[in-house]
């Protein structure tokens, strides 16, 4: 591994991770998107409560992690082909012609993991992990960065899928493991790593094979693994998935760690591995929305190709598709945003740029918006408003409820697919381009 080194802040920085001063994983120190006790700007621009921005090489989704007055970021940078090229090598990975137009592919990509000054915005340190030749073919709007990292204590762990899984120390730099669980993700990497006590547990549900596994944090050394429930699916195209766990204590005292996939929701028991209960979905694949839980019942939504939401009380043992589902949702479900739980009610932001609000209790649709735009990104609720960031730029700002008023819309430059982090009353937003400071 070599390393370049901008800056020795990060030797001397100290290791904390408070609640309102760090957002150490995908949506947050909870996972729920949401940030507590913190206030920002609802307006926001290239020149509108801009503290600052920073120009980031290479391109990657994953979204900003921060501890410690410092932002990290995960990045790949491609050496990508000509369009002529770019044919070509789809056709020697046998890919049928009619899937080229919404696929990309690079000769190479360099791994990195990026550390970014929060006050000022300069570049601190890049840390170079891999260099990945000849990398399978990903959709056009994914990248091959787009799994979040995550902070615990003295380690970041960096996860991109088949292309490798890289404990970094926060203070040297160095890679303290590295692996690489191989998988045909089909269209690029998605699910993020998620730490629980002493484990890192990956979701690895791609074409060839699905399963979760645990790994020892501090080595990197499996601890267990288990198969996914079996799937009525023609090819493994439709058994694929891409989601993030999440962990929840039922009222039973169950630890329980829950990972959504297709066709199934399952929880396990974290130490083991254990299936505890599952539930089928139905014929839901390639899932990327996070479950968001509340009051002994999980909210997930079903994937591609026609998502809906599900409500499920987690107290059950089995299969309990018959027993325990609370209510069904059809209208308006997001396929790639997550959504917000909050005080009673559920927002969703949908593919196609429909914002709705449900009632938890029971799934009823309480309002509807179009808002308009194409939207990856998830939601996150702070300072009393819910952020909403489409693909191309766009910013709208709602005020919680059952009224839903829109209290803003702004517009930054590039493309937002990375979900915004929230620290210290600031608003962190990643663009293609660009990593920025609202305060």
């Amino acid at each position: 591994m070599r390393f370049q080194f901008l800056t020795l802040c990060l030797l001397l920085s100290p290791i904390s991770l408070r609640g309102d001063d760090s957002w150490p994983q995908f949506r947050g120190p909870q996972g729920n998107g949401i940030a507590t006790g913190q206030t920002i700007p609802a307006e926001i621009g290239e020149s509108t409560n801009l503290a600052w921005r920073t120009e980031l090489p290479g391109r990657g989704w994953s979204s900003p992690i921060i501890a410690d007055d410092i932002i990290y970021v995960t990045t790949a940078v491609e050496r990508t082909p000509n369009e002529a090229e770019r044919l070509a090598m789809l056709r020697d990975e046998g890919i049928e012609e009619r899937k080229f137009k919404q696929l990309a592919i690079a000769k190479s990509i360099d791994l990195k993991l990026i550390a970014i000054d929060f006050n000022t915005g300069s570049l601190l340190r890049t840390i170079e992990l891999s260099m990945i030749s000849d990398p399978d073919p990903i959709h056009s709007l994914n990248s091959y960065s787009s799994p979040t990292p995550t902070i615990d204590g003295e380690t970041i762990y960096c996860h991109f899928g088949t292309y490798g899984t890289y404990a970094v120390d926060r203070k040297s730099g160095d890679v303290v493991w590295a692996r690489r669980l191989p998988l045909e993700h089909s269209v690029g990497p998605g699910s993020s790593p998620f730490i629980y006590k002493n484990l890192l547990v990956l979701i690895q549900d791609g074409v060839d094979r699905q399963y979760v596994t645990a790994l020892n944090k501090k080595t990197g050394e499996t601890v267990w693994e288990r198969d996914r429930p079996e799937m009525d699916a023609p090819d493994g195209d439709q058994k694929k998935a891409y989601c993030t766990p999440i962990a929840i204590t039922d009222k039973r005292g169950r630890e329980q760690l829950i990972c959504m996939g297709s066709q199934w929701m399952v929880s396990y028991t974290p130490a083991t591995g254990e299936e505890l209960w599952r539930v089928r979905h139905g014929k839901g694949f390639s899932v990327v929305p996070c479950p968001v839980y509340g009051d002994e019942v999980v909210y997930f939504s079903t994937g591609f190709t026609k998502p809906v939401l599900f409500a499920v009380r987690v107290d059950g043992d089995g299969d309990v598709s018959d027993t325990h589902v609370n209510w069904v949702a059809k209208q308006g479900i997001p396929a790639k945003p997550s959504p917000i739980l909050h005080d009673g009610l559920i927002y969703l932001m949908a593919d196609n740029g429909v914002a709705s609000c449900l009632n938890a209790d029971d799934g009823e649709q309480v309002w509807k918006k179009r808002i308009g735009g194409d939207y990856s990104a998830s939601p996150i609720l702070a300072g009393g408003h819910l952020y909403f960031a489409s693909q191309d730029g766009k910013v709208t700002v709602l005020e919680p409820g059952r009224e839903g008023k829109i209290i803003a819309e702004s517009q930054i430059d590039g493309r937002i697919m990375a979900s915004p982090a929230v620290v210290k009353n600031t608003l962190v937003v990643r663009s293609d381009q660009a990593i920025y400071q609202f305060k």
